[in-house]
Parts: structure tokens; C-alpha cells; sequence
């Protein structure tokens, strides 16, 4: 992008901020315009944008977790922290925490699924009708096992619903739609969507094998096609000191997808298409039932330890005391560490598309990445820095699981007695029409929402609610594995309301960026089209910068750390003895 485009964009931003938000949002405090562009630092932009460019630069190789990409730009982003004038936070003084993890490549020889019914077997095709998943316990299975239809595998008796009902799975093959009940509220169907979840309630379940059928929709979302084009892209899983996977389930010998347009061979003989029982799934008028015959799963899979490495910056709390209580210093404050946090890794190199081989993710995420730095140079630059110490983190493995933020939030190189109290992420933002608001996803759980609201006042920035919540986003992105270690978090997400022209009138004013997003998510999400080349908004992502900044300020400010609301979903089930507000 140009300056001067660039800089029409800050300017027309700081316009958009003094406009009332639309219908079914918050109404912002109307800022005078020469204040909130006094505010805007137009070089900000700028810098954003050469970060950007340098990490979705095909030198790094789609930044692929253990890849020489990878390694490239965590030593650039080490080097931006230090530029920032941060403190190495990592392990021994260093910029870098170790990931140990464990690397597994599907291979083609051995692969098999088959349904046998009637002492018939019918072969699906590898990759066109079905896929292996990775297996981390073992490198080669083979199972052939009665199954059973469980619907969406969701067991949630608080809700009253249970997909199990009248079955035993016990040695058993689970055949599994995706998804959770559309009658559960967001927090609910989000958590109850995880396969990680779904999984260990399997296991639990005593199931051995686990065959996921896509419907139609699911592929609509993400075609089967392209997902297999890249069949032989390697997976990850953290792994202990003794070798182990760590998040698996050896119980479950067998895992494979099965493509929408081969799912009826699966439920051949059950008087049902998979069309239908996928209707009642949908429709919650789904039983669970045995299926006849049995399913052939097999598979293998190269295994090899692999070392990667999340990029850890610190910034000291203003005053190491703390805070004063009575004359007395009270040094708790120093320990309350609020981490920011961007996935670094993207997909690699992959399955050339228009001749493009490189999956540069310039959205996913080099511009979260790039907008935490900004905020990093913000808040180390301040004239009053947090009260509270600060991390920064650019995190490995998202894409195979949230497995740097795992290790991470298990792991976090803190002082002795120091703990994590927020958690302020950023992940793809779909910054490709102006906007005038931002969307923080998650601030309703805590007490970060009213901080989040205060912040986004002062920059005269709108909030709006989450316009994908199909896509369960609060359980697919890092700060998932901080709320599952008990602590409070929001992900920061671009704007949905356009911003004014500059001749200061609002066209499609609720609808382009959204569908500019919705069309990024249709055709280059994960795709090389993923690149420099399309229309970044960087004066909205230095606005986003600034937010995430004003966010840090006011939490380490405040008396007290952030909180779980009381009764909250993911509070209590994830930190039942935490604090949280009455």
C-alpha cells in the first residue's frame, strides 16, 4: 500500500470513530475529531505493515512449526522484541521457550477403509473418499470392529442431552457427524464442537476406533478436496520427557474422516441416507443405533521427536513493589503476570494452487503477530508502563492444535509464586475493508469485558459481537488453552461496520467488511492466496494495536486482577476454585 493511501485510511478512520454504531451494538462517547486523530500514529501503520511483509515473505516458507521458515522469522520477531526494548522472557535468559513435540506423517501404504456388510467388503478410496487421521501411539493400526452411530458424540447431561443413550460402545467403532446441538447456547455447542472433547468422551465411553463423516455442510466450510490435496502435511503433538504424546488416547486404535460424497456407503443397509440422519442431527431427532457388519480402519504413520520454540518477551512491571496497603508494600501485584499472545506458525509449503506452493499466511496470523509487536512497542514506550509485568508471546504448533499455548500457559517461565491472570489474544484478523469497530470474542466470560469497553471509549472504537459464532471461534484459537489452564482471556478480532468515504457517507455500512471476511474464509483461508497482495486495512490494524495496548494498561492498573463471572460456563468448569465475581 502507498503512504499516502495509507495515510487517507488512518484519516478516515479516525472520522469513522466519531459516527454512532449501528443498530444492536454499543454506542460509543463521540470523541472530537481532532483528538482522535491526534491520536493516531500514522508510522504505526507502517511498521505493521513492514513486519507483515517481512513475515509473509516466501523466504520464510509459509512459517511452518520445525521448518527453516519457522525458525527465520522467530529470530526476526526475537529480534523486533528486542528492538521494542523488552527483556528476554524464554528459558535461560533467552528469547526462545523449547516446544518438545512429536512429528507424524501419514503414509499412503496401508491405508484402508472398508465397510463389511453381508461378508461383502466395499473399499473407499484413499484421500478422494477417505482419510487416515495421524496416530502418535503407534505406527501402524489395524482394526476391524462392530460400529456404532452416535450422532454428534455429545454427552451433556446438564443440558439433557446425551448421543449415547440405549448403546454400548465398549470396543466399539463411534461413526460421528461434527458439530453440537443448535439448541445449545454459544459457550455450550463451542466447547461440546471440539474434537478434542469429543474425543476424550469417547474414549471414556470405551469406543476403540472413531470414523468422523463430513455432511454436505462441513464442506461447504471446507471442501474435502482441498484438505486432501495436502493429504501427506505432517501433524503434531506435545510430547513429555519420557517421549510420550501428551493429549492423546491410545485407547482409541483408529481414527479416519470420511468425505461427504462417500458418506452413504458408511450407513449402507440402515434404511437411511447420510443426508437424512444428518437432518435429524440438526433437527436434535437423532438416536444413536448399531450400524450392520463391520468397518476395516488402517493406517500408518511416521513418527520423530521434533524441538520448536515459542519467542518470549518480557516487560517489567512499573513498580516492582507493587501496590501499597497501609504503609505497607504489598509485592502481589509483581507476581500477576498478563500475557499477550499470536500464533507465528502457519501451514508451510503445500499442494501448489494457480502454481503458488507457499501458504504465506499473511492474515493467518503475520498480521496478529505483527499487531502484538506494535503493542509491545506501545506499552514498553509508555510514559506510565503496566503496573503489572507483561509478556509477549509469539507462539508455535497453533495450526496443529494450540500446542505452543498448551505448553505455554503449562509451562510459563514466571518468577517463583509469579502466576497468569489475562490473557489478550490476537489471530487472524480479517482487516480487508475499513472498519470502525473491533470484535473482542470472549470478553462476556470475565471481568475483562467492562476493561475492554473502557479501552475501546477512550480510542473512540466501536465493539460489535462475534459475526461468525458458527464458527466457535473461542475454542479454535490460542487463548482456548489459557481458559482450559483457568485463566481469563479475549481474542481481538477485526471490524465488521464499514467505515465512512472519504466524502464522509457510510456505504454498506453494516455489510462490507463482513463480507469481505466471509469471502477471505470461503477461498484463502489456508490457501496460498493468503498474501501480501490483498487489501490490508493497516490503519485499522494500527487501531487494533493500540486497543490491545490500552487493554494491558488498564489491567495492570487495576486493583484487581481480572475474574471468571460468577456461574460462567468455562470459569467454572475450568477454574472451579479460582476467584470469580459475586
Amino acid at each position: 500500500m502507498h503512504l499516502s493511501r495509507l495515510f487517507a485510511a488512518l484519516a478516515a478512520m479516525s472520522v469513522a470513530c466519531t459516527l454512532l454504531l449501528a443498530t444492536g451494538c454499543r454506542r460509543t462517547p463521540e470523541p472530537d475529531p481532532a483528538i482522535a486523530l491526534a491520536r493516531v500514529d500514522p508510522v504505526a501503520a507502517v511498521r505493521i505493515e513492514a513486519d507483515v511483509r517481512h513475515l509473509a515473505d516466501d523466504a520464510m516458507e509459509g512459517r511452518e512449526t520445525g521448518t527453516r521458515g519457522y525458525r527465520r522469522a522467530s529470530a526476526y520477531v526475537a529480534e523486533r522484541f528486542r528492538q521494542a526494548g523488552l527483556q528476554p522472557g524464554g528459558d535461560d535468559g533467552s528469547w526462545f521457550q523449547r516446544v518438545p513435540l512429536l512429528r507424524a506423517t501419514r503414509e499412503a501404504d496401508g491405508a484402508r477403509l472398508a465397510i463389511v456388510r453381508d461378508g461383502e467388503a466395499t473399499d473407499l478410496a484413499f484421500r478422494t473418499q477417505f482419510l487416515p487421521a495421524l496416530q502418535f501411539d503407534a505406527p501402524s493400526h489395524h482394526l476391524e470392529a462392530p460400529a456404532v452411530f452416535v450422532g454428534q458424540a455429545v454427552h451433556a447431561p446438564e443440558l439433557d442431552h446425551d448421543d449415547f443413550e440405549g448403546v454400548d460402545l465398549a470396543g466399539r467403532i463411534a461413526v460421528v457427524f461434527q458439530g453440537a446441538p443448535a439448541r445449545f447456547d454459544n459457550d455450550r455447542r463451542a466447547f461440546y464442537s471440539s474434537r478434542r472433547e469429543k474425543l476424550r468422551t469417547l474414549a471414556e465411553q470405551g469406543a476403540v476406533g472413531v470414523l468422523w463423516v463430513n455432511s454436505a455442510d462441513d464442506e461447504v466450510r471446507a471442501p474435502w478436496a482441498r484438505g486432501a490435496a495436502n493429504w501427506d502435511k505432517p501433524g503434531l503433538r506435545l510430547r513429555d520427557a519420557e517421549g510420550t504424546p501428551i493429549g492423546t488416547w491410545p485407547g482409541l486404535q483408529a481414527v479416519a474422516s470420511v468425505s461427504a460424497a462417500a458418506a452413504d456407503t458408511v450407513f449402507a443397509g440402515t434404511g437411511k441416507t447420510a443426508a437424512q440422519l444428518h437432518a435429524e442431527v440438526v433437527a436434535g431427532q437423532a438416536r444413536a443405533f448399531a450400524l450392520p457388519g463391520t468397518i476395516v480402519m488402517a493406517g500408518r504413520t511416521r513418527i520423530e521427536p521434533l524441538d520448536s520454540r515459542n519467542v518470549v518477551a518480557r516487560l517489567p512491571a512499573a513498580d516492582a513493589c507493587g501496590r501499597r496497603q497501609g504503609g505497607e508494600c504489598d509485592a502481589s501485584r509483581s507476581l500477576e503476570h498478563i500475557v499477550y499472545t499470536a500464533h507465528l506458525d502457519h501451514v508451510g509449503i503445500g499442494a501448489p494452487v494457480d502454481g503458488d506452493a507457499i501458504y504465506n499466511g499473511a492474515l493467518d496470523n503475520a498480521l496478529g503477530v505483527s499487531i502484538m509487536l506494535e503493542a509491545a512497542r506501545a506499552l514498553a514506550g509508555a510514559d506510565e508502563p503496566p503496573q503489572r509485568p507483561v509478556l509477549f508471546v509469539a507462539l508455535a504448533a497453533e495450526e496443529q492444535g494450540l500446542l505452543g499455548a498448551e505448553w505455554f500457559a503449562a509451562h510459563p517461565p514466571l518468577p517463583p509464586g509469579g502466576r497468569l491472570v489475562a490473557n489478550i489474544n490476537m489471530d487472524m484478523p480479517i482487516l480487508l475493508a475499513p472498519s470502525r469497530d473491533a470484535v473482542p470474542i470472549g470478553i462476556e466470560h470475565s471481568t475483562l469485558q467492562a476493561t475492554v469497553e473502557q479501552a475501546a471509549d477512550e480510542l473512540g472504537l466501536a465493539l460489535s459481537p462475534d459475526p461468525f459464532p458458527e464458527e466457535v471461534v473461542f475454542v479454535r484459537s490460542d487463548q482456548y488453552a489459557f481458559i482450559r489452564a483457568g485463566v481469563p482471556a479475549v481474542y481481538l478480532d477485526g471490524g465488521v461496520l464499514a467505515a465512512p468515504s472519504s466524502a464522509g457517507k457510510v456505504a454498506d455500512a453494516t455489510t462490507a467488511p463482513h463480507l469481505a471476511a466471509r469471502e477471505f474464509l470461503r477461498t484463502c483461508y489456508h490457501q496460498p492466496c493468503d498474501d501480501v497482495d490483498q487489501p490490508i486495512q493497516y490503519g485499522d490494524a494500527a487501531h487494533l494495536a493500540r486497543l490491545n495496548a490500552r487493554i494491558g494498561q488498564l489491567v495492570g492498573a487495576a486493583d484487581e486482577a481480572p475474574e471468571w463471572n460468577a456461574g460462567d460456563f468455562f470459569g467454572d468448569r475450568f477454574a472451579p476454585s479460582g476467584a470469580a465475581r459475586e
